[in-house]
């Protein structure tokens, strides 16, 4: 019995041994970094990866590509060297693309940050520092940002507004939290107390237009919208399929950048509290989302019912029922998925479960700050 077990715990060490070599294997051998996405290499790659002269080729790559004022273009592969020329070539001579959309700009400051840690080449710290005079130049005297600076006015205004979508402002804001913190991500690059202050600023500005941009409904504070008009403040379209709405995802990075605020004003405590209570009110349960092949042997999606799954929540709320509704690109709302056009069907995320993150945060947050549930 007693060999037995022996033989049995050796097995198992060989497996974990095993197990690791096999991870170490994949990683550093078997994946090649010019396969991963740009966001990915530029900020989950193994730390010292970023002292590599693959690391040093894309950053010199990104000061190629860093906008006259100070911003990047979104959806760049600056490790792949694969970046649109002619798309280039427009944005250089129009000075129109310089955006904060899709991580963009913020992506690229804390990839700079990384690789100066490791390699102290003085062309990344000053490139980082041009980024971050861009984010203090374009943020709104209401403490907002837009979607892109200069702005694009093509396809509608939209790039002007106000933009939590895809987490576009908070991004910018946990970058002004790292700093004005003393991130370990930023402390290599020796900002100077003028420019921290400076940080802590402008991120308290952003706090209170997330305040004031919180849609109220009856008296009472409850989500935001995807984008705000930049100077009314109130819900606004964006693309023809991304009408005005209470957003079931972009409020969620919102909520949780609020509960990392320390020591949290009673506005501040107010606000998550009436997101919680509304993310709770519009959960959607019994309905799961399916991939299926249809009849013409395509991939698509359908809504099926399912009482043993999770529940989800829609991405967008219509503001005055409530309730979940669709959209094609002719901007009629519809009010379920099966009603719009393949296209927009399968290549857009309609239902998320990210607010289940604030919910399962919320009553330790909650129990921290001394908040009764239902104060």
């Amino acid at each position: 019995m007693a060999r037995f077990i022996t033989v049995f715990v050796f097995i198992l060490i060989l497996k974990s041994t095993s197990l690791v070599i096999g991870q170490k294997t994949l990683t550093d051998e078997k994946v090649n970094y010019l396969d991963l996405n740009w966001r990915h290499v530029a900020t989950h790659m193994p730390a010292e990866w970023y002292g590599s002269n693959e690391a040093k080729m894309a950053a010199d790559s990104v000061l190629k590509y860093q906008t006259k004022i100070g911003g990047w273009a979104k959806n760049s592969g600056f490790h792949t060297g694969n970046v649109n020329q002619e798309e280039w070539k427009r944005i250089e001579a129009s000075g129109i693309g310089a955006t904060f959309d899709n991580g963009a700009t913020t992506t690229e400051m804390k990839f700079l940050a990384r690789v100066y840690s490791v390699v102290k080449d003085e062309r990344y710290r000053e490139s980082f520092r041009k980024a971050l005079n861009y984010i203090f130049k374009t943020q709104y005297p209401n403490g907002g940002w837009p979607q892109f600076y200069p702005y694009r006015k093509r396809n509608g205004a939209y790039s002007s507004h106000i933009t939590y979508n895809d987490n576009s402002m908070v991004n910018i804001m946990l970058i002004l939290r790292d700093i004005m913190n003393g991130n370990e991500l930023f402390e290599p690059l020796q900002i100077n107390d003028e420019l921290i202050a400076k940080a802590k600023r402008s991120f308290d500005k952003g706090i209170e237009c997330i305040l004031k941009t919180q849609i109220i409904v009856d008296g009472e504070p409850t989500v935001w919208c995807a984008q705000h008009d930049e100077f009314t403040l109130a819900p606004a379209n964006a693309r023809s399929y991304e009408l005005a709405s209470f957003s079931g995802s972009e409020s969620v990075g919102i909520v949780l950048l609020l509960m990392d605020v320390e020591d949290p004003s009673a506005d501040i405590i107010k606000a998550v509290k009436g997101s919680v209570k509304w993310f709770e009110n519009h959960k959607i349960e019994g309905i799961r989302v399916a991939d299926i092949t249809n009849g013409d042997g395509q991939k698509d999606l359908i809504v099926i019912n399912d009482t043993t799954t999770s529940p989800l929540w829609a991405r967008f709320y219509d503001l005055e029922t409530g309730n979940p509704f669709f959209c094609d690109r002719d901007g009629i709302k519809k009010n379920t998925l099966a009603e719009i056009g393949y296209n927009r069907r399968t290549d857009y995320v309609w239902y998320v479960n990210s607010p289940d993150k604030v919910l399962r945060r919320y009553p330790v947050w909650a129990k921290q700050w001394g908040i009764e549930r239902n104060e």
